[in-house]
C-alpha cells in the first residue's frame, strides 16, 4: 500500500531518536459487505488500484501486483511538483477471508524511508464483516508514523467503500486450471458461452490479451441489444486478470473487473469480481438479479468445458 502521505502530500520529516523510530498502528473498520467481498476487494489487484490512493489529489500507479503467497507488489505514489515515492512489498501470508500478511518498504529518490508488517485480520458478521489491520513500523530515514496513520486511514475508509459495492461469483468447475484458462481467455470460444442462460454475443473485435479489448453486443433472449466494450489490464496466464467493463464501445465505465483460477482438489475455483463505479450501480444490478445471471455464465462455462 503507498499511503504514507503527510497532509501536505509529502512523507513528514522530524528530528528524533532511534527509539522513537517504531510504532504498531492498529485500524479497524466495520464494512457493510460480506467478508467474501472485502476480502476480494483488499486481495484483488483490479480492486487495489481503485481504492489505493488516499486522496484525489494522489494517484498510485502499480507496477507489480501478483496476489500470491511470495507475489510481489510494487506502486508510485504521485503527487504532483513532488517525487514519486515507492512501495516495494509482498505476500507472506493469505488465508482466505481470515488473514493475510504483507510487508512493504518505502523509498523516495533512492532513499529508505520506511519497512512496515502488515496484518489484517477479518471476521465474518453474516452481511456484515470486521477488519482489523495492524502496522509494525520501522522509520529508517524520517518519522513516518503520522503519514502512516493518515494515509491508511485514507485508504482503509475508500476500501469499505469499494467493498460495499463489490460483487464476488465463484464457481468450483470440475476441469484443470489450464483447461479452464484455454476456454475463457481464448478468442474463438469466449464469445460461444459468455453470458447468461439465453443470451448470445455478436463480436465487433476481440483481443484477448494485457491492452487488449473485445466490443461485443450482448443480445437478450427478447432480442434487446447490450453493447459493451471490455478492456483488458494485466492479464496473469492460467492465474487470473483484470479489465473494465464500459458500457459500450468507448462508453462511461459500469465496473472494474478481474477474474481469477485456482486449483481446487483436481478442478479449478474460478472468482469473478467486480467493483461498480457507484454504489446506485451496485444496487441496480443486484435488483434486477446480477448474481444469479452470472452464476449463470459460469455455469455455461463448466458446460461448455464438458462438451469439449
Amino acid at each position: 500500500m503507498t499511503l504514507n502521505l503527510s497532509p501536505s502530500g509529502t512523507t513528514r520529516s522530524t528530528p528524533h531518536d532511534r527509539k522513537d523510530r517504531f510504532a504498531t498502528l492498529t485500524f479497524e473498520r466495520n464494512v457493510a459487505a460480506p467478508v467474501s467481498a472485502l476480502w476480494q476487494a483488499w486481495t484483488a489487484p483490479a480492486a487495489r488500484a481503485v481504492w489505493a490512493s488516499p486522496s484525489p489529489s494522489v494517484k498510485v500507479e502499480f507496477l507489480e501486483a501478483d496476489t500470491k503467497v511470495g507475489g510481489r507488489e510494487v506502486s508510485l505514489c504521485k503527487v504532483e511538483g513532488q517525487p514519486d515515492i515507492r512501495c516495494e512489498g509482498g505476500w507472506l501470508v493469505l488465508e482466505p477471508a481470515v488473514r493475510s500478511v504483507t510487508y512493504e518498504v518505502i523509498s523516495c529518490e533512492g532513499a529508505t524511508q520506511s519497512a512496515a508488517l502488515v496484518t489484517a485480520d477479518f471476521a465474518d458478521l453474516g452481511e456484515r464483516s470486521r477488519l482489523v489491520v495492524t502496522v509494525q513500523l520501522s522509520s529508517l530515514a524520517e518519522d513516518m508514523e503520522a503519514g502512516y496513520r493518515q494515509g491508511f486511514g485514507a485508504g482503509l475508509d475508500n476500501l469499505a467503500g469499494v467493498a460495499e459495492r463489490t460483487m464476488v461469483l465463484q464457481r468450483v468447475i470440475k476441469a484443470p486450471r489450464a483447461v479452464v484458462w484455454s476456454a475463457w481467455m481464448n478468442n474463438e470460444t469466449l464469445p460461444q458461452w459468455w453470458g447468461p442462460e439465453g443470451y448470445s454475443c455478436r463480436t465487433k473485435r476481440i483481443d484477448l490479451r494485457a491492452g487488449g479489448e473485445w466490443v461485443f453486443d450482448m443480445i437478450g433472449p427478447d432480442g434487446t441489444v447490450y453493447p459493451n466494450h471490455h478492456q483488458y489490464g494485466e492479464v496473469r496466464k492460467e492465474e487470473g486478470f483484470g479489465y473494465s467493463l464500459l458500457w459500450g464501445e468507448n462508453g462511461p465505465k459500469h465496473a472494474d473487473a478481474w477474474a481469477s483460477f485456482e486449483d481446487e482438489d483436481g478442478a479449478t475455483k474460478v472468482t469473478l469480481g467486480m467493483v461498480f463505479a457507484t454504489a446506485a450501480e451496485f444496487q441496480t444490478a443486484k435488483g434486477f438479479g446480477a448474481i444469479e445471471l452470472g452464476l449463470q455464465t459460469l455455469g455455461k462455462l463448466e458446460r461448455f468445458i464438458a462438451t469439449r
